[in-house]
């Protein structure tokens, strides 16, 4: 097995090289196995990604919000990367997550992705210290420049309280090793505007992160999307992005009507880490990986469970992913 430092120096050049600009299609924001608080589950890990590649996805988000990045120590950060670009084997694109409280860490995390073999990075606005507009550009200048690799932004002000402004994106837009932007605002009409802006930069991918939007999404130009749900059912969302790049109206809406289905599982807690609380439970049920959740999030009790299980029953067409244990 190749260690880091086995690497070669130009590997970071032929990495994000590989990588599709635009890059469109559906790329999950992969959860993170866990054991306890600072263990990877790593059969787990394994049959999770060999389950979304089965599926078809485009791409996969390692460390984004989904994947308890803020939680998680550097150290166990450092080996998802390495773990899961070794099992990756470049087949498709990996993106990682560099957001942190210390643009220092943000870098490290970089270049040690870069190492690894990703292909990209993504950055949000650094949460806890909210920062003004012309602080966020200055901010992502400077990140940007230290980078070994190309970024995308992240657009997530419910998690970080500052968002990236339109403003600050049509600046920003003019930074060659800027290629796109991630959006989880849940504001279709400033998805639509981050599209108008994309089309100053052919190489610019814009994604949307609620997945009841993706079809919508792609009619009005966006590329694709990073779709919790793809964990359970990659296949699914593979083909709702296709049928929806096609324009064939009556597929897009079987298909969206089955993501509505899915998503009773992110209605199943009483706060905001349902979603993540939900995934991992069905990826538990499932037989894929364990439910474990970095605290201070805690994972579904039996009651909650059974709600879970009960709902993955119902859908007749959910079939049994091949990698389960």
């Amino acid at each position: 097995m190749t260690t880091l430092d086995q690497v070669p120096q130009n590997e970071r050049v032929t990495n994000s090289s590989r990588l599709p600009r635009p890059l469109r299609g559906i790329v999950p924001p992969m959860v993170t196995p866990l054991l306890d608080r600072d263990t990877l589950d790593l059969a787990g890990l394994e049959r999770l990604i060999e389950h979304l590649l089965a599926g078809g996805v485009h791409g996969l988000f390692v460390l984004g919000t989904t994947g308890e990045a803020p939680s998680l120590s550097h150290r166990l950060r450092r080996e998802l990367i390495t773990r899961a670009c070794r099992q990756v084997r470049q087949r498709i694109p990996v993106l990682v997550g560099i957001t942190d409280t210390s643009f220092v860490e943000s870098i490290e995390i970089a270049r040690h992705a870069a190492d690894a073999g990703v292909q990209a990075c993504v950055t949000s606005a650094p949460y806890y210290f909210p920062a003004g507009q012309p602080e966020l550009l200055e901010y992502t200048q400077h990140l940007v420049r230290e980078l070994p690799l190309p970024l995308f932004l992240y657009n997530m002000p419910m998690m970080t309280k500052t968002p990236f402004e339109l403003d600050t994106i049509a600046r920003l837009r003019d930074e060659e090793k800027i290629i796109g932007v991630k959006d989880s605002g849940g504001d279709f009409d400033y998805f639509q505007k981050l599209v108008k802006l994309s089309r100053a930069r052919t190489d610019w991918s814009v994604l949307v992160g609620p997945e009841h939007l993706l079809a919508d999404a792609i009619r009005c130009g966006g590329h694709g999307g990073v779709n919790g749900g793809a964990h359970l059912c990659p296949s699914l969302f593979v083909q709702l992005y296709e049928a929806a790049v096609r324009g064939d109206a009556a597929r897009v809406g079987e298909l969206q009507q089955r993501v509505v289905q899915l998503g009773q599982i992110y209605k199943v807690g009483r706060h905001a880490s349902a979603v993540i609380k939900g995934i991992k439970c069905s990826l538990a049920l499932m037989g894929i990986c364990d439910d474990f959740v970095a605290e201070p999030l805690a994972r579904f009790l039996p009651p909650e469970r059974q709600r879970v299980r009960a709902i993955l029953d119902s859908l007749e067409w959910l079939t049994p992913p091949s990698v389960a244990r």
